[in-house]
């Protein structure tokens, strides 16, 4: 009898462990569903952010191309001529203005950290160089990386945004057309990330000032757009030929000096180039959210079937164990 009693005693607690087992599992499978919903909808906001994305760089699109155009014909205009414009102009390299863009938050992969280790790769390399470099920080989480280390001169930080407007672009032009026009720096350079495809993005360095009259004259262009087939999201990308310069006619006079109007026509273009970076790194930030919420839903359904067949077994245990012990009950 008091066998009997301590073996039953021990089905009892196995019973109790194997209940609290299934029910740890059954509370484990509805929290990975919840998350696999979670991530599934930020998936879906993030492709819907890129559409927006992508029709802001088609709105913009005319004004830059005629502006090209504009300029090309200047330029080409007062080719052979002696240019006294501050903007064009090459001078010593002691002072580098490194504007770095990044995402305002994480869950996107890798994006950010992509940015930041290519930002202090140039910093090295201008440091190497004998070059003394300073930042402006645009997106949040860049500015709290390099804000906590002290070694790091951060001259102003801006916020990115999902939606980069005219506005703020122009706010970050006037800041670095006004160190660059009084001589605090010499060069301005522009991290952005340049986007590929959904999976693809590449964190690209180009010179902002001074400007190059050959890149501003044969700068073609690249317009990405969303697409869906099959139920997947797709890239769609168009080449754009490069905007044929403005032909102005030599016996044609200008009511301004042609220099006058280069000078004022090319804070312009700056700010039209910023705004197109912005645009880009965040259509870079969004698709790379689009992957990481993808990726998370895929892991999300690959554990739900793991625990959702463990749980069956266990449960297939449970009841074949039972099973045996009312056969084995009924025999005795």
């Amino acid at each position: 009898a008091p066998a009997a009693a301590a073996a039953a005693a021990r089905g009892s607690r196995r019973c109790v462990v194997e209940m609290a087992s299934g029910k740890e599992l059954r509370d484990r499978i509805g929290s990975v569903k919840n998350t696999q919903k979670i991530t599934e909808a930020m998936k879906l906001v993030a492709a819907a952010k890129v559409r927006r994305a992508q029709d802001a760089v088609l709105r913009t699109r005319p004004f830059s191309e005629t502006l090209q155009k504009v300029l090309g014909g200047l330029l080409k205009r007062l080719e052979n001529e002696f240019l006294d414009v501050p903007l064009l102009q090459e001078r010593e390299v002691n002072t580098v203005v490194l504007v770095v863009t990044s995402g305002d938050r994480g869950l996107c992969g890798a994006y950010n950290t992509y940015a930041i280790k290519q930002a202090e790769t140039r910093l090295k390399e201008l440091a190497a160089e004998g070059v003394k470099a300073e930042l402006v920080t645009v997106g949040n989480k860049v500015s709290q990386y390099f804000r906590r280390r002290p070694q790091y001169t951060i001259r102003k930080s801006f916020p990115i945004g999902q939606a980069p407007t005219a506005e703020e672009a122009t706010a970050i032009t006037e800041e670095l057309l006004a160190e660059y026009l009084s001589g605090e720096v010499d060069r301005v350079e522009l991290l952005y990330t340049r986007f590929v495809s959904l999976i693809s993005s590449t964190p690209s360095v180009r010179t902002l000032l001074p400007l190059s009259p050959t890149g501003i004259e044969t700068e073609g262009d690249e317009i990405f757009e969303l697409t869906s087939k099959d139920g997947k999201f797709a890239v769609k990308a168009d080449v754009l030929p490069v905007a044929e310069a403005e032909e102005f006619p030599s016996a044609m006079i200008f009511e301004q000096d042609p220099e006058q109007l280069l000078s004022a026509l090319l804070p312009l273009y700056l700010n039209g180039q910023v705004l197109r970076a912005l645009q880009e790194s965040v259509a870079s930030e969004l698709a790379a959210r689009m992957s990481a919420m993808s990726a998370a839903t895929d892991n999300a359904k690959e554990l739900k079937k793991i625990l959702t067949l463990e749980y069956n077994r266990g449960r297939q245990a449970k009841i074949t164990q039972e099973i045996l012990e009312i056969v084995g009950g009924a025999s005795a």
